[in-house]
């Protein structure tokens, strides 16, 4: 899907219309003014988001200026005008970048002592006002007052206000999913292929601030998507990680903030704002892939109960798999777009961990090494299985003895342990280098906590190992093999778990009523029943289809047309209406006869495709109900997106050409045609 201005493609919903009346969203937005520390931070926010708007468009201002002029003294003076705005725009970009930064906010309560989890602060946005533009559409499209859809408008627009503060739970979730699901319908009932609304969306950049206005809903639906991925996130750093529910609760937020993001990196193209382009969406994901790898870590160090040396080099391992994966986050974020984009604290975050883990696996190999000398005959059967387990412990053999040796040998077993806490030293001190070359991680007490005691830990143990008699040089730890029990997955979002209701359902079933299709005005037509009947077969329901006319009968006579659909009847709306609904008021109608409003799609009128229509009804449900399964388990490029798909569209080569706007599911065979 681009997410610049352009035309839209056909799509379809995860959630279908019900026929009971729309009483607007039940979900709230938190309330703007409390003065939390977390609303506090949205505030100051939004006051450099529009603090760097005006800075840029003074800058736009004073380069077109520049440009144009040819007085040299005019030049001058806007040269040092420029110079100011954009010093001023670098130290609102770094006064932004501090807030971007400061993940302490969206920490635990948690007195436990565990390294802080990088957050996303969510995507601002200014006010949308639909009500003029719907008006006129619903007024020039659909020919109806648009008076009577007050009420859908104003219930439209609290939703999308309330979005705009979701709260930090699961409830603000669901607000985001409502609106982005209620978007699907937006899209379909006043978006045309061809045709803007007019309505401007204004976005600003989660990191740097920079706003960005578009009139694709593409990207109003992008920037819902990406805070559904920034709540996640948020979601998952206040989790108390000093216990497995917890642990277990963060693990799921960020895997399915990678979804979000992944889903946002291979369904959108064209990202007008830095922050949902491609690299940016891969450094995301990544990151937060690192995040469960790392509570991956912490839970398996919660349930290591015993200090066997085989659970020791389980747990080493773990921490080599999350010193690697940090090393990747590390590598995307020094990317040339990605550089000067990511916060300096963030970048320092990611190494400082990638150390720190590294030193952890080296901690953990030593006291497998050196605090289990009688492994063998404590585990008396188990010698075998940890011999194997070492065997595979290396990413390559070291030089010198056999690992079978040095497992044998205590003193070799020292040297070796002693070898992996000298690196680990090394490794965390490297850790404490980087985390005080960053102004914003000094202020975070718990980070620097972490790594103290974690260094004193193996400063402690490799002073213990330590021997007045040892002369030899330390040998070189060789690397350890990274490997986890738990390989993190990458969610993707579901849609279908928040049920959405069209708001401006009154307007009719989709399948019709829709902005991309195209119909002749409301005919009226006066039937009087005669001895043969109304003479007309109708078909289907919701809304009900003229399927033929008797030539020479009553509705014939009237003006009644193959094709047409039944919106009322005697002047009751009959849009929603099943079959035998319709067929029921005809059927009761007096003497003086039934007045039918009908209306007659441009789209495809001649007999042959309608027919095709008729007669793919099966499979239409069918391909309809496997698309709707597939949004169901986030596997459906077709869901509430705007994509620009190169692919084939789905169903049968008749439909390909009518697309699925104009394809109406008429229920089972057997209540197939029936004359009145």
């Amino acid at each position: 899907m681009s997410l610049s201005d352009g035309a839209s493609d056909d799509e379809m919903p995860l959630t279908l219309p019900t026929e009971s009346s729309h009483s607007g969203s039940i979900r709230k937005g938190c309330d703007p003014f409390a003065q939390t520390q977390r609303s506090k931070l949205q505030h100051r926010r939004a006051r450099i988001n529009q603090q760097i708007n005006k800075e840029m468009r003074m800058r736009a201002g004073a380069e077109n200026l520049f440009r144009a002029t040819t007085n040299n003294k005019v030049r001058e003076t806007v040269a040092l005008e420029l110079s100011f705005v954009n010093s001023n725009l670098q130290l609102l970009k770094e006064e932004l970048e501090e807030l971007n930064s400061n993940v302490e906010v969206y920490q635990t309560d948690s007195e436990a002592v565990n390294v802080p989890m990088i957050p996303l602060g969510l995507k601002e946005t200014k006010e949308v006002d639909f009500t003029l533009s719907i008006q006129d559409f619903i007024c020039e499209h659909y020919g109806e007052d648009s008076s009577l859809y007050d009420k859908e408008i104003k219930d439209l627009m609290e939703l999308r206000q309330a979005m705009r503060t979701p709260s930090r739970n699961q409830a603000g979730l669901e607000l985001l999913m409502e609106y982005y699901n209620q978007l699907f319908y937006l899209d379909q009932r006043f978006f045309p292929p061809h045709r803007n609304l007019g309505v401007h969306f204004h976005w600003y950049d989660s990191l740097t601030g920079v706003p960005s206005c578009q009139r694709a809903l593409a990207f109003e639906k992008g920037s819902v998507l990406f805070n559904i991925g920034a709540l996640y996130t948020q979601i998952g750093a206040r989790q108390d990680r000093s216990a497995t529910a917890g642990i277990d609760r963060a693990i799921d937020a960020f895997q399915r903030a990678a979804g979000a993001f992944n889903y946002l990196k291979e369904n959108f193209s064209n990202a007008p704002s830095l922050d949902m382009s491609g690299p940016s969406l891969c450094m995301l994901v990544r990151l937060m892939v690192a995040q469960v790898q790392e509570c991956i870590f912490e839970r398996v160090t919660l349930t290591t109960q015993d200090t066997h040396f085989i659970s020791q080099l389980r747990l080493a391992q773990e921490a080599a798999r999350v010193s690697d994966v940090y090393l990747l986050v590390q590598q995307t974020m020094t990317q040339p777009l990605m550089k000067d984009y990511v916060p300096f604290s963030w970048a320092s975050m990611v190494q400082v961990k990638s150390e720190h883990f590294r030193a952890l696996s080296h901690y953990y190999t030593a006291v497998a090494l050196c605090d289990h000398m009688s492994s063998a005959e404590e585990e008396e059967g188990h010698e075998e299985e940890a011999e194997k387990v070492f065997l595979q412990f290396y990413v390559s053999t070291p030089a010198g003895p056999s690992l079978s040796q040095v497992l044998q040998d205590p003193e070799k077993r020292r040297k070796l342990g002693k070898a992996h806490l000298r690196r680990a030293v090394i490794r965390h001190e490297e850790a404490m280098r980087v985390h005080s070359l960053c102004k914003i991680l000094r202020k975070m007490d718990i980070l620097q906590d972490v790594l103290s005691l974690t260094h004193k830990r193996s400063l402690d143990k490799y002073s213990e190992l330590d021997r007045e008699d040892d002369f030899d040089e330390t040998a070189e730890a060789p690397e350890i093999q990274s490997q986890t029990h738990q390989k993190p997955d990458i969610t993707p979002p579901n849609f279908s778990t928040v049920q959405v209701t069209d708001i401006f359902q009154r307007l009719g079933p989709l399948s019709v009523f829709c902005a991309r299709a195209r119909w002749g005005p409301v005919r009226v037509i006066c039937l009087q029943r005669r001895e043969g009947g109304l003479g007309l077969t109708l078909r289907g329901d919701s809304p009900v289809l003229v399927a033929g006319v008797v030539p020479g009968g009553c509705a014939a006579e009237a003006g009644l047309r193959e094709g047409d659909y039944i919106v009322a009847v005697d002047g009751q709306d009959c849009k929603w209406a099943k079959h035998g609904e319709v067929v029921h008021l005809l059927k009761s109608c007096s003497d003086r006869g039934v007045e039918l409003s009908v209306v007659t799609l441009h789209s495809h009128e001649t007999q042959v495709e309608r027919r095709t229509i008729m007669l793919s009804h099966c499979s239409d449900k069918e391909n309809t109900r496997q698309r709707l399964l597939g949004g169901a388990k986030g596997q459906s490029s077709a869901s509430l997106l705007n994509w620009n798909r190169k692919k084939n569209r789905e169903g049968s080569g008749a439909t390909k050409r009518l697309g699925s706007t104009f394809s109406l599911s008429f229920g089972s065979i057997k209540d197939a045609e029936a004359m009145y």
